[in-house]
């Protein structure tokens, strides 16, 4: 399922937001090498306070699909073919996925994840990192619409940084907005020295959110 883009308003053909609301300026290109696919909900497309469009836009090995129940057939290749043709002679051969375990998943019908091999975090250049773009709500109906995610390992995350997105209320004070995840993904992956401009140019983001949230 994917919804259509709005038509109502000009939109930047980069963010898809409004030109009067364009994040582009905050867009900061960084080095990685593990590939991040994120899977974003469609209720998230055209949320303001939304931060996977401007990870996917400082990412240059990423890429976005919008959407909540995937065919498998669909989904399949998302999940190991390479981004481009260019690609295939590095395309990854290990995909996790960066979602906590929780206790209640076997009661709502989610299936254990298989165990993560821990040589295949040496070598972040044949990882693929799916990403779940949405709320808690939302992400894990993602999760258990899709039986393919539940059968990746998952990514556990360690020593979490305090979360510097103040423009939306997390019910945790652990959880973090999904840009901020990835990056903590990245950074424990490879090293957090290269994402420091895009935290950065995070926080302005967040800063011009919450000049709008004000004036409104």
């Amino acid at each position: 399922m994917v919804t259509p883009l709005s038509t109502s308003r000009p939109r930047c053909p980069a963010c898809l937001r409004p030109h009067s609301a364009c994040i582009c300026r905050w867009a900061t290109p960084v080095a990685h090498r593990t590939e991040v696919l994120i899977l974003q909900h469609p209720l998230e497309v055209h949320e303001a306070k939304g931060t996977a469009r401007l990870l996917h836009l400082s990412l240059p090995h990423s890429r976005m699909v919008t959407g909540e129940r995937f065919d498998a057939s669909a989904l399949q290749p998302l999940l190991t073919a390479p981004f481009g043709a260019t690609d295939a002679a590095t395309a990854p051969r290990h995909t996790l996925l960066l979602y906590p375990e929780a206790p209640q998943d076997t009661t709502l019908g989610i299936a254990t994840p298989p165990p993560l091999n821990p040589a295949w975090l040496q070598t972040p250049e044949r990882l693929r990192l799916v990403v779940l773009d949405g709320t808690w709500r939302k992400s894990r109906k993602m999760l258990h619409q899709n039986p393919l995610l539940q059968q990746l390992p998952r990514l556990p995350l360690r020593e979490l940084p305090a979360s510097r997105y103040r423009i939306r209320t997390a019910r945790q004070p652990h959880q973090l907005s999904t840009l901020e995840a990835t990056c903590a993904a990245l950074a424990q992956l490879e090293g957090a020295e290269s994402l420091a401009p895009l935290l950065a140019a995070f926080d302005g983001f967040v800063a011009q959110q919450a000049a709008w949230q004000v004036r409104r």
